[in-house]
């Protein structure tokens, strides 16, 4: 019985750097490149748009987690207000869409080595998830120390970019490319150079790029003070995204005109070169290839704890649920890594599409995750009206926001069906959903049939 417990070795350091680490992740360091090629600097907006509509679906999860003490998972929340059937869909979903986000961390892993190496991409993917697979059958305060120490070199980085950027832009730094200028930010075609369709077709790897952003809520709820630490975190996001998002992303582009940029490659190591600082390069380059390792290291963590999670509560197999000697679930661990390695698969047999594939599956679903969280929100209100009159974090202008954000949902899922690229994967996804319901009227008949 001693092993039943998952041991619970992260502090309040680890928890809130973690939080801010996985909100700065793959999305932005290798994914930006590939959606300022098709907005140019629109992409400016299409970042603010986005994370503006995610500060309220995260206000809106800091109520419902204060508004009961027993919540501990998204899925607590989702039986509550919609029924059983979207805990079990909604739980599952959460584990599929860190399984995807990890897949394109352990791709992005295979194009950072080709920055040094001239090899298949699918070969360090598979040494990354080989030994992500070793430290996390070890302890979880080795995890929560290592992930400490790259969310933290992941600030720095962008701190020493502003800070660099600024310098830059005041001396007018010449570079290969033309001076450091705020006009960079127009003269190549505009803040609109492809026009509204390029605009609108960047927000898939634009919501990508925030994919996580609820671990900040549900991060704080598991410290010692939820009630002081889940407003803080929450409202510290507008600045976080103003900051590390947009911040950055301005002056990527005072320093390149947008149209030197290639998606195929981390802006971040492109600016350091172009500004004559090939060894900063190289060393930013190690930056964003650890910061994809942790981030894949983070999905694994996560998803081994979802599964474990569904398995105690009679949603998923039972093995999921035993640990190891080190108090780790194991086998839910290793079933995490095996899916995830479909990523180094796909990296040997489409490396071009690869990436573009497992980050519109991974968005589609996060829609689904925070579309549900709005949805319980709406609920909640008009079910606890008494409960709104004690709440200490009320979030604002509901329910027309909620109703506001999901139509930005569902206008986001439009424009994935209308882009060629991101069609296949967005008509792919809901075979995922039948899968889900099909497996949970299967439960549901089976646990009727034992009570008879």
């Amino acid at each position: 019985m001693e092993q039943r417990e998952l041991k619970r070795d992260l502090s309040n350091r680890h928890v809130q750097l973690i939080a801010i680490g996985g909100t700065i992740g793959t999305g932005l360091f290798l994914g930006s490149g590939k959606a300022i090629q098709m907005a140019g600097p629109s992409i400016i907006f299409a970042y603010l748009i986005v994370g503006i509509a995610l500060f309220f679906v995260m206000r809106a999860l800091g109520e419902l987690l204060l508004s009961k003490a027993g919540y501990q998972s998204l899925t607590d929340i989702a039986e509550d207000y919609i029924g059983p059937w979207a805990s079990f869909v909604t739980g599952w979903t959460y584990w599929f869409c860190w399984i995807m986000t990890a897949m394109a961390d352990v791709i992005a892993v295979g194009v950072y080595v080709q920055y040094w190496f001239d090899i298949p991409q699918w070969i360090p993917a598979v040494v990354c998830l080989i030994i992500l697979l070793g430290l996390n059958l070890l302890t979880v305060k080795l995890f929560g120390e290592l992930e400490f120490w790259f969310a933290l070199i992941k600030v720095i980085t962008i701190l020493a970019l502003i800070g660099i950027g600024i310098i830059l832009l005041v001396m007018g730094y010449e570079t290969d490319a033309g001076s450091v200028t705020v006009q960079n930010l127009w003269e190549h075609g505009g803040f609109f150079p492809n026009g509204m369709s390029g605009f609108l077709l960047s927000f898939q790897m634009v919501v990508f790029a925030y994919v996580g952003v609820e671990l900040v809520g549900v991060s704080a709820s598991e410290t010692s003070n939820p009630e002081k630490n889940i407003p803080s975190a929450i409202n510290k996001i507008p600045l976080r995204i103003l900051f590390f998002y947009v911040g950055a992303l301005i002056v990527l582009l005072c320093i390149n005109p947008w149209t030197e940029l290639n998606a195929a490659e981390s802006p971040f190591v492109k600016t350091f070169s172009l500004i004559g600082i090939p060894v900063a390069a190289g060393i930013i380059n190690f930056v964003v290839l650890t910061s994809a390792a942790s981030a894949c290291n983070s999905g694994m963590f996560s998803t081994s704890r979802i599964l474990y999670n569904l398995s105690n509560n009679n949603q998923g197999p039972a093995n999921f649920a035993k640990l190891n000697k080190n108090h780790v679930p194991s086998n839910a661990l290793l079933t995490s890594t095996i899916v995830v390695s479909v990523g180094a698969l796909l990296s040997k047999l489409i490396p071009e599409q690869a990436f573009g594939i497992v980050t519109t599956i991974s968005a589609i679903c996060f829609i689904w995750v925070w579309g549900v969280i709005l949805v319980c929100h709406v609920r909640y209100k008009k079910k606890h009206p008494q409960l709104q009159s004690k709440s200490t974090f009320k979030a604002p202008f509901t329910p027309f926001i909620n109703y506001v954000v999901l139509a930005l949902f569902a206008i986001i899922l439009m424009i994935m069906m209308v882009s060629e690229e991101t069609r296949p994967a967005l008509l792919l996804t809901p075979l995922w959903f039948i899968l889900l319901f099909i497996l949970y009227w299967n439960k549901r008949n089976k646990e009727k049939h034992g009570k008879i």
